[in-house]
């Protein structure tokens, strides 16, 4: 799921909702506005780049009512103006940092992460939903560097890009609660050793790339070691059930299982910014 896909999945979800396609330059401010469109979330996008709040903001009372990242919420209580102002600098440093490790990166944070919800229970982590798009909730560890913060928001773009292509593509021929039966479950990349729903278990194997592409630029090993060989697993239990995939989803995992044999960051980093939906892309729009 490079930059490429992306762009292409954002301007396709602008054109079921509008008829029209944007050119480049006005990509992010069409895909603010066509998922902001009532049915598709249930509050606007409002402003440009990325709008943080905390526990007392909207869409922090918005989730708690509705009960949405209910393991996330639980126990958060509430921040003051320095432990807010320090949130701000870690993010504003990490969105720094995944520049730096790879521009396209962050324009895939910078397109789907709309709204960042900060705040501190204890969850370690964060969270996005295909009914919210653009919505990130975080709540950092207290032992959490610039790299774990940038890893979180990299991460929950990529689920919040996954998303998105399934809205306009389609990934599984069957329904997401089909996917919760036992025989449609494969293992976790993430939760070593535990079968999870096929789709939960995919999102989980795609977001392990993009973070041990960033840990080795880092020159950090921790997620490499411990994700080399579960990824493996996971990749050969998805393939068993690959007729449960739709066109667009054999593709892309495809693309997964070939990354899980050989481990090539170097390959990561061309796909990354693959050209493929180039016609999208700031850098080369005309």
């Amino acid at each position: 799921m490079n930059i490429g896909h992306a762009y292409e999945n954002a301007a396709r979800l602008i054109h079921a909702v509008t008829d029209e396609y944007p050119d480049a330059n006005g990509l992010h401010a069409a895909y603010r506005a066509a998922i902001s469109t009532p049915g598709l979330r249930p509050l606007p996008v409002e402003g440009q780049g990325i709008s943080v709040s905390y526990e007392d903001g909207t869409w922090a009372k918005h989730c708690i009512e509705n009960g949405i990242f209910t393991n996330i919420f639980k126990g958060a209580g509430p921040s003051d103006g320095p432990t807010r102002q320090g949130w701000d600098n870690r993010v504003a440093e990490a969105l720094d940092l995944i520049q730096e490790i790879s521009p396209d990166l962050r324009l895939m944070v910078d397109l789907l992460v709309t709204e960042l919800v900060v705040l501190n229970s204890g969850a370690d982590g964060g969270g996005s939903a295909s009914h919210i798009p653009g919505v990130v909730v975080m709540s950092p560890g207290a032992e959490w560097d610039v790299l774990d913060y940038a890893m979180c928001l990299v991460h929950e773009g990529m689920h919040l890009n996954l998303f998105v292509a399934d809205k306009v593509y389609g990934t599984f021929t069957l329904p997401s609660n089909a996917l919760e039966a036992e025989e449609r479950r494969a293992l976790s990349a993430v939760k070593i050793g535990q079968r999870r729903p096929l789709d939960k278990a995919f999102h989980a194997a795609i977001v392990t790339v993009p973070l041990m592409f960033m840990q080795d630029r880092s020159g950090v090993t921790t997620l490499v070691d411990l994700y080399t060989e579960s990824l493996r697993d996971a990749c050969e239990d998805l393939k068993k059930q690959r007729r449960i995939f739709t066109q667009y989803g054999q593709m892309l995992l495809g693309e997964l299982c070939e990354f899980a044999e050989q481990v090539d960051f170097a390959r990561v980093a061309r796909a990354i910014s693959g050209t493929e939906y180039a016609g999208y892309r700031p850098s080369l729009a005309a």
